[in-house]
Order: C-alpha cells, then sequence, then structure tokens
C-alpha cells in the first residue's frame, strides 16, 4: 500500500511539473483560458491537479489500488498534450 500511494505521489510531481511548465511557456492556449482560471496567473488551475492526487491517493489508501493505473494513465495523458503544446505543435 505504502508502494502504492509513493508511485502516485512521485507522479503527481510529475504532473505538477508539466502542468508548471504549460502555464510558464506562454502558450496562446494559456491565453484563452476564461479570466476566473487565469486568476492568479492561471495558478488556480494547480489547485484543481492538487485536488485529482489528493482524491486519487485517498482513494488508493482506502483500498482501491488499482486506482494507480488509471493515475498513471493521466500522467500519461498530460505528459502527451505537454509535449504537444511545449514542442510548438498545437
Amino acid at each position: 500500500m505504502i508502494l502504492l500511494l509513493f508511485i502516485m505521489f512521485l507522479l503527481g510531481i510529475a504532473n505538477f511539473a508539466l502542468h508548471s511548465a504549460v502555464l510558464d511557456s506562454g502558450h496562446p492556449l494559456v491565453g484563452q483560458m476564461p479570466t476566473f482560471v487565469q486568476m492568479l496567473g492561471g495558478r488556480l488551475t494547480l489547485v484543481a491537479e492538487f485536488l485529482v492526487l489528493l482524491t486519487a491517493m485517498l482513494l488508493a489508501a482506502n483500498g482501491w489500488g488499482a486506482l494507480v493505473w488509471v493515475y498513471a494513465g493521466y500522467t500519461a495523458l498530460n505528459g502527451a498534450s505537454a509535449w504537444l503544446i511545449l514542442s510548438g505543435r498545437i
């Protein structure tokens, strides 16, 4: 159980790093976010990222161990989207 939570924590760090890199990239998509999302320089979306991680870790700690695979898939999708945005393909 502890190992699953540690893996999720590491994946969460990766998600935060990817998310911050996209926010700091200055990409036009970041500027198209709604005004209420742009509050605090878009950092409000990091709160949502934290809530996703917190919920996943709490569920995993309470017997939903397979949720690690779902969160790993979520991280892979975040990584693919960040790569597309940061490499200028979008």
